[in-house]
């Protein structure tokens, strides 16, 4: 039996691929399914650059905002999330566009999730508390004696894949990156899948990236942080972590300027967009004949060129 087809639209950080997403959801009748970790929080419209009320209402929309701030949200939750919206946007006969920037999930799906018993809660706590109480740096020391093969995958900064990987050690008795290098118990989803990579130079991420940044300040980022704060949730939450978040929370405390917290979130950012390009150029998302790749910043719906769109279109012809 024919798989169906489902279109996945991957990249960096402000490459424009909400913008895609819209517009081909738009010429090819379908819904766009947020494949994002922090689009997935309720609290964080602004901070994440989540589809706007009004384009939300132009195409169907599905998974944006559907999750708790308070609840870290797994890959395996949001790759079950994820199999049910496709199923109901086919259901409605629309294509199911997965539209994001976080590799996993696109992963989970076009290869699987291998199979990890549930870590017990107390370990969970007791990598939270560690990383609190000694820094990424000192648990990724920690993680190199007892799993130097899962460590040497992870930044010493990357504070939450540490502490997963952390408490997938103590909790399970194997490493991360061994787990992973078995065979996925939840193999591929029965989709067809093809991809568009929007992959644009440095210098337009760059200049992308500070115009969001004060874009999102005057929609009102600093309000969302301090709502999100008045919740007193674990700092440790990925929510918490999101990029803008202790930048902006530094600001409400009075321990930075609004222009330095612009200055070091724009930074964190760029360095984000430079690992999931690289996470992209070594993670096909799909088989090179069903690949498109875009080497240029998708500036908006406005700046949609003809000939931009007459290309995917071409390519994307027969989908469906």
């Amino acid at each position: 039996m024919e798989q169906p087809p489902a279109l996945l639209i991957a990249g960096p950080t402000a490459s424009g691929k909400s913008a895609l997403a819209l517009n081909l959801a738009q010429h090819l009748g379908g819904v766009v399914i947020n494949a994002d970790s922090m689009q997935v929080y309720r609290e964080l419209r602004v901070l994440t650059a989540r589809p706007s009320p009004e384009e939300e209402a132009m195409v169907p929309h599905d998974l944006y905002g559907v999750h708790p701030a308070a609840q870290a949200a797994s890959v395996a939750w949001w790759r079950d999330a994820a199999l049910q919206a496709m199923g109901r946007a086919r259901a409605a006969g629309r294509l199911p566009i997965l539209c994001g920037g976080t590799g996993l999930y696109f992963s989970s799906l076009t290869r699987g999730l291998s199979e990890m018993p549930p870590i017990p809660r107390e370990v969970r706590e007791e990598a939270r508390r560690l990383l609190a109480e000694e820094g990424p740096v000192a648990l990724h020391a920690r993680l190199q004696a007892a799993d130097p093969r899962s460590a040497a995958k992870l930044r010493p900064g990357d504070s939450q894949r540490l502490a997963r990987a952390w408490e997938v050690w103590r909790g399970t008795g194997r490493g991360l990156a061994e787990w992973q290098a078995v065979a996925p118990a939840t193999g591929p989803a029965p989709y067809a899948f093809r991809a568009i990579l929007i992959d644009p130079p440095r210098d337009a991420l760059r200049a992308a990236i500070g115009a969001r940044w004060q874009a999102m300040l005057d929609a009102g980022a600093m309000e969302e942080v301090r709502a999100l704060r008045a919740q007193e949730l674990d700092p440790s939450l990925p929510a918490m972590r999101a990029h803008g978040v202790p930048e902006l929370s530094a600001v409400l405390d009075g321990r930075m300027a609004l222009t330095e917290a612009g200055r070091r979130a724009c930074l964190a950012i760029g360095q984000y967009t430079k690992r999931q390009a690289t996470w992209f150029r070594n993670q096909p998302l799909a088989d090179p004949s069903a690949t498109h790749i875009i080497n240029a910043r998708i500036g908006g719906l406005a700046q949609f060129s003809e000939s931009q769109n007459g290309e995917i279109l071409s390519f994307l012809k027969n989908m469906h």
